[in-house]
C-alpha cells in the first residue's frame, strides 16, 4: 500500500485573524455557500432535516437543532459544559497519539468540530446534517467530532465535507469518534466534494455495544489530490454489527487510499465492508481488514473498474482476514475489471447512445443507492458517472 507523509501545517493558514463570528440562521448563509453545501448533501433551509450545523473554515457559523431529543453543540462548547465528556469519550475511540494527523488534532487548544448526543430511547425520524465547509483558499481545517447514541436511540447523520467551487488547495484533517450504545443505531453518510489540490486525512473510531448497529456510507464526488482513510471499528457487545459502503472515483493526479479495520470482539457480531471504485487515472488503493476475536460472521468485498486508457492509473485491492477464534466465519473477495462490451451493445440495441450506456453501467456498478440526500447529490452522482463514462 502507498505510504503518505502528512504535510507541514506551516504551508497552510491554520487560524482566522478575525474575531469569532456570531452564529447565524441557515437562511443567512450566502447563496453560493449554500449551493456548494447542497452539492455534498447538506440542504440548508430544508424541512427534511432534524438539525443542522455548519463549520466554515475555522469557525462554527450555524447551529440549529429542531428536537429536544438530541443535542448538537460545537465541541469546544460541549467540553466546557460537560466534564464527563473529556473523561469518558474525548480521544477514547481514537487515541490522541494514534498517528501524526491525530497528534496535530489533539494539539489544538480549542477544538473545532461538533458534539452530537441522542438521548436514550429517542428515535430521530429525519436526518441530522453537518457541513465541514472550506470557503477560503489554502487553509488547514482541523476538526474533531464526537457522536454519542445512548441506549435504544436511532439517528441518521449526513456530513458534507466540501470546498467552495473557487477553492483549489487546502488541507482537511479530522478525528471522528462514534459511540453507539446498547440497541442503538447510527446511519452515517459522509460526502466528500473537494478542490483538485485538497489533501484530506480522516481518522475515525467507532465503538459499538450490545446489539448496536452502525451503517457507514462514504461517497467521493469530486476527488481530492489525496484521501487517506482507515476507519477503526470495535464491535464490543454481543450482536453488534457494522456495515461500510465506500463509493469513490479517482481522477488523474489523485491518490485515493480507503481502507477499514473492524474488530469483532464479541459473540454473534457481524460486519460487511464494501468498496466500489472507478479509476479514470491516478492511484486507487482499496482494502479492508476483519479481525475475528469471537464467534462472528463477516465479509469484505473490494471491486474496481479501471477506465484509464493511458495505463498510468491503477487500482490495488487487498482485502484481509485475521482470525483469533475457531468459530470466526469470515470471507473476502476482490475484483478489478472493465465494462463488458456485450453489456454496452445490449443497451445500445434498446436505443441508448453508447456513452450514455457506459455511464448507466458505471452508475449501476457503483451502487450509489444511498437515499435521503436530495436531488442535488443525485445529480452530482449522475454527472460523476457521466464524466467517468466519457473518460474525462
Amino acid at each position: 500500500m502507498s505510504q503518505t507523509n502528512v504535510p507541514n501545517l506551516s504551508q497552510y493558514i491554520t487560524s482566522d485573524s478575525q474575531p469569532p463570528e456570531q452564529l447565524v440562521s441557515q437562511t443567512d448563509i450566502r447563496k453560493d455557500d449554500a449551493e456548494a453545501m447542497a452539492g455534498a448533501g447538506v440542504l440548508l433551509g430544508s424541512d427534511q432535516r432534524a438539525g443542522t450545523m455548519v463549520v466554515r473554515d475555522h469557525q462554527p457559523v450555524c447551529v440549529d437543532a429542531h428536537s429536544g431529543a438530541f443535542e448538537m453543540l460545537p465541541l469546544a462548547t460541549a467540553l466546557d459544559k460537560y466534564s464527563w465528556l473529556k473523561e469518558k469519550y474525548y480521544f477514547k475511540a481514537v487515541p490522541a497519539d494514534y498517528d501524526d494527523v491525530v497528534k496535530d488534532c489533539a494539539a489544538q487548544e480549542k477544538p473545532l468540530g461538533f458534539f452530537l448526543r441522542v438521548q436514550a430511547g429517542a428515535k430521530i425520524k429525519l436526518p441530522c446534517q453537518v457541513a465541514m465547509y472550506m470557503a477560503s483558499e489554502n487553509i488547514a481545517q482541523i476538526v474533531h467530532n464526537i457522536v454519542i447514541l445512548e441506549e435504544g436511540s436511532e439517528l441518521e447523520l449526513v456530513t458534507g465535507c466540501v470546498t467552495h467551487h473557487k477553492v483549489n488547495r487546502g488541507l482537511h484533517m479530522a478525528v471522528g469518534e462514534n459511540y453507539i450504545g446498547k440497541n442503538a443505531k447510527l446511519v452515517s453518510t459522509m460526502v466528500h466534494s473537494w478542490g483538485p489540490e485538497v489533501i484530506t486525512y480522516p481518522r475515525t473510531g467507532t465503538i459499538i455495544e450490545e446489539n448496536g448497529r452502525f451503517e457507514s456510507n462514504y461517497v467521493s464526488l469530486r476527488p481530492a489530490k489525496q484521501v487517506v482513510s482507515n476507519p477503526q471499528t470495535f464491535l464490543n457487545g454481543r450482536g453488534a454489527t457494522a456495515k461500510y459502503m465506500t463509493v469513490v472515483v479517482s481522477a488523474p493526479g489523485s491518490l485515493i487510499n480507503t481502507q477499514g479495520t473492524v474488530y469483532l470482539n464479541a459473540p454473534d457480531t457481524g460486519a460487511e465492508l464494501m468498496h466500489r471504485g472507478v479509476c479514470t487515472g491516478g492511484e486507487m488503493y482499496q482494502g479492508g481488514l476483519l479481525v475475528g476475536n469471537a464467534p462472528c460472521k463477516a465479509h469484505v468485498d473490494c471491486s474496481g473498474m479501471l477506465l484509464d486508457p493511458t495505463g498510468k492509473g491503477f487500482i490495488e485491492s487487498i482485502p484481509g482476514l485475521r482470525s483469533h477464534h475457531p468459530d470466526a466465519r469470515m470471507s473476502h473477495e476482490a475484483s478489478i475489471g472493465k465494462i463488458a462490451p456485450e453489456e454496452v451493445e445490449y443497451l445500445m440495441s434498446h436505443g441508448i447512445e453508447e456513452q450514455d450506456a457506459i455511464s448507466l453501467l458505471i452508475r449501476g456498478f457503483l451502487g450509489a443507492g444511498i437515499t435521503g440526500l436530495g436531488k442535488e447529490i443525485d445529480e452530482q452522482i449522475a454527472n460523476l458517472t457521466a464524466l467517468a463514462g466519457h473518460g474525462e
